[in-house]
């Protein structure tokens, strides 16, 4: 994989997914930059990594607005000398039925994940066209970008929407060196997936034992919860696949709760 020395961008990257996204990818020797909402826990993790030897910087970036986007990817182009890999990672969710779903809510889902992903590819595809340089866009979708999950409305048509946007990407820009390709994680245990168990107890009548067990991991091979390691290996084979030959890809990490 070709991840030495290249400048790879995270979004989210602050804690979860994001935050194990980057370490890894700074382990293979790429530099990487935290981009996260919270300044103050990006520089937390760039600082971490910096100290066991890797380089990374920290952005302040909400990637619902455009003017946000572009200045922390212009600065990343500044001090770094370019971009390489795009991590679309950030991400939040909310449950509640339809007809319970607050027009807000809605659209605070869709701009998080879909008008986040396509800002930032916009952002970033336009500098990986510079010196034929190319580049790689790792969208982080979810076992819900193939499959439905009652109570999630919002979220699952989000992650499928990362599924079009990647395919989208992966036609247009394939031919100038640019590939995009989708993560599809199934439950991680997080703080975010710890936060939906008694909301969903709450909205399905169930206790929070039974969530877990006959909602979130039933499908499962194992009973088990994802690790955000699980999903973070992933990233780095897409990142830095060596052809062009895999784009508008998805691969599902979910221990077969979803296949395809």
């Amino acid at each position: 994989m070709c991840l030495q020395n290249n400048v790879e961008l995270v979004t989210g990257a602050a804690s979860g997914i994001g935050e194990q996204c980057a370490r890894m990818l700074s382990n293979f020797g790429a530099s990487v930059v935290i981009a996260d909402l919270s300044l103050e826990k990006a520089q937390r993790v760039a600082s971490s990594i910096v100290a066991t030897g890797g380089k990374a910087i920290a952005v302040s970036m909400d990637v619902t607005n455009e003017e946000s986007v572009n200045a922390g990817i212009d600065r990343t182009v500044k001090e770094l000398g370019g971009i390489d890999v795009l991590v679309s990672n950030a991400g939040t969710q909310i449950v509640a039925p339809v007809e319970a779903y607050s027009f807000a809510d809605w659209k605070k889902i869709l701009a998080i994940h879909l008008d986040g992903a396509f800002l930032t590819s916009k952002a970033a595809i336009r500098h990986m066209y510079v010196g034929k340089r190319g580049g790689s866009i790792v969208y982080m979708g979810s076992v819900h970008s193939h499959e439905a999950s009652r109570l999630k409305s919002a979220y699952v048509t989000a992650k499928h929407g990362l599924l079009g946007l990647a395919r989208v990407v992966a036609k247009e820009d394939g031919a100038r060196g640019v590939r995009a390709n989708v993560v599809c994680p199934g439950f991680v245990r997080t703080p975010l997936a710890d936060k939906q168990i008694p909301e969903q107890a709450k909205e399905l009548g169930l206790s929070e034992q039974d969530v877990v067990k006959n909602v979130m991991l039933k499908e499962t091979v194992d009973g088990e919860f994802r690790t955000v390691e699980d999903a973070a290996n992933t990233v780095p084979f897409l990142a830095g696949f060596e052809s062009s030959a895999l784009m508008g890809q998805s691969i599902i990490v979910s221990h077969g709760w979803a296949m395809n």
